[in-house]
């Protein structure tokens, strides 16, 4: 390769048109519709919370139903992480997914603060619990814990914010159409 190639070379252009936030609880679908929503643009990147989790090699704390702080924090950095990797794309022109589980006031607080100025677009994914449980059965993740409850920590505290999905009789791919057509 030529010592001049990158000479020159501009990465950011003109900024992408969204960048999407898609929350819910561990088994909503958020992994799979975000992957889904980001390849339907012509530049799409799926920034995965669990995926910058996995970064931290040592000493890293996964959350639990107990209280930890040090877990607590761990997923407000993931969050920054996550943020500023969008805040990048965006700037080159590409539409950031990112997909995390944010069921809390003061974490979706946290986000939209990281986010700010950006054209963000909440998207909440809220199936049915019963086919939230069929899901995890059904995955190639397993769970360390049962994190259901998490289902009426979201209803209460988000209530409200964002678009809400019910992807509960959708396909993947409706589920993504469906997001796309409230533009």
């Amino acid at each position: 390769m030529p010592e001049t190639s990158f000479q020159g070379q501009i990465v950011d252009t003109e900024p992408a048109s969204d960048v999407f936030l898609v929350i819910g609880i561990p088994g909503s679908g958020k992994s799979s519709v975000s992957a889904a929503l980001a390849r339907r643009f012509p530049l799409g990147a799926h920034i995965e919370g669990d995926h910058l989790q996995d970064l931290i090699v040592a000493g890293g704390h996964l959350p639990s139903p107990e209280e930890d702080l040090e877990a607590d924090r761990q997923l407000l950095l993931r969050a920054r992480n996550a943020s500023v990797l969008a805040r990048s794309f965006h700037a080159a022109g590409v539409v950031a997914v990112i997909d995390d589980v944010v069921v809390r006031r003061a974490h979706l607080d946290f986000y939209l603060e990281q986010l700010k100025d950006l054209p963000l677009r909440l998207i909440v994914l809220a199936p049915a619990a019963d086919v939230v449980s069929r899901r995890v059965a059904e995955r190639d993740k397993v769970l360390a814990d049962d994190w259901s409850f998490l289902d009426d920590a979201l209803r209460s505290e988000l209530d409200g914010e964002g678009t809400w999905f019910d992807s509960s009789d959708l396909t993947l791919a409706e589920t993504v159409d469906a997001i796309l057509a409230k533009g």
